[in-house]
Formats: structure tokens, sequence, C-alpha cells
């Protein structure tokens, strides 16, 4: 079930990006995310699956190490009397487009997750729907086809083959995601 809730007092009544989807999850859901999330994060870090150059949601990995590399990369480009260029994308909407077919290959190809806990992974990706509530009054219940629940972590995996496309043409770059 998502309600949707007012971000700010001062914002539009009528206008839809005013409000932020809010959703009661039971207490055993949000345990089990957590445990799986937990497993799955165990699992690639020590098998060392995680981008070398990928920061957030993980030990010694924040946004302070980040800055501080990327800092240290642009003074050594220009101390080279190399150019030096920095692109940042925006991705806010990044979570909301996460194709569940598409994670679940990755978590299969790249991470290495078979059997009951790919089949695991499958149930709770797939199947899964959202009611909302507007006034009291319910919609009926929408197939979500995209998106991730328990977001950053997938986001990381799913973001995964663009360190390895923007490593293939040599270039540096450093990953960060937030939430």
């Amino acid at each position: 079930m998502v309600w949707p809730r007012l971000k700010k007092i001062t914002l539009d009544l009528d206008d839809l990006n005013s409000y932020r989807p809010i959703s009661n999850l039971t207490f055993l859901s949000k345990v089990c995310e957590r445990v799986a999330a937990d497993r799955l994060r165990h699992h690639i870090e020590s098998q060392q699956l995680f981008p070398v150059r990928q920061s957030a949601y993980r030990p010694h990995y924040s946004t302070e190490t980040t800055v501080t590399a990327v800092h240290d990369e642009i003074i050594k480009a220009i101390d080279a009397g190399n150019v030096c260029a920095v692109v940042l994308l925006d991705l806010t909407a990044g979570f909301d487009t996460v194709d569940h077919q598409i994670l679940l290959q990755i978590i299969n190809r790249r991470l290495a997750v078979t059997g009951r806990a790919l089949d695991w992974c499958q149930s709770y990706l797939c199947q899964h729907s959202q009611t909302f509530c507007i006034n009291g009054q319910l919609s009926g219940p929408f197939l979500v086809d995209c998106s991730v629940p328990q977001g950053p972590l997938k986001f990381i995996v799913y973001t995964e083959d663009l360190a390895d496309l923007i490593n293939s043409h040599q270039l540096s770059h450093h990953l960060y995601a937030e939430c």
C-alpha cells in the first residue's frame, strides 16, 4: 500500500511532484530484506565482485574517500600537463528505472548467484504489485516491473556494467551512489 505524503507544507497540493510515495512494510518483511541485503553484500565483498572504484554502502568507501580520490586524480592530471574533464551524472530517478529481469541476469551472471538464492531474488523482485491510497480511495494493484526495493546495493550491482564500459576505454573514473 502506497500513500502520497506532501514533502513540504508550502508546496502546491495540486502538483504531483510535491508528494513523496510512502509505503508501510511489515516489520518481518524489513527484517528479511535486511538479512538478504547483508548476505548479498557479504558474498560480493568476499568474492571481490564490487567494481574497484565503486564507493558508498560498503566499509571504507565513503563520500570522503570519493572526493579525495577524485581530487587526487585531478591534481595528478594537471601536474602531468594533461587535460582533465569531470562528468557528473545525476541519476535521481535511477532506482525507479531498474528493470527486474536485467537485474536478475546481472545477479546470476556477474555475481554467480544461482539455485535457491537466485529463485529467492526472483520471487522478491517479480510479481510485486502496489496499491495506491489517495483520499481514502484505493487503486487497483499495479504490477511493478522496474525499480529496486532496498535500492543502493542492487543499484550498484545494476550499474556495474558502466564501470566495465569506462574501463574498456581506459578512462579514469569513480562511481558513487547515494540515496
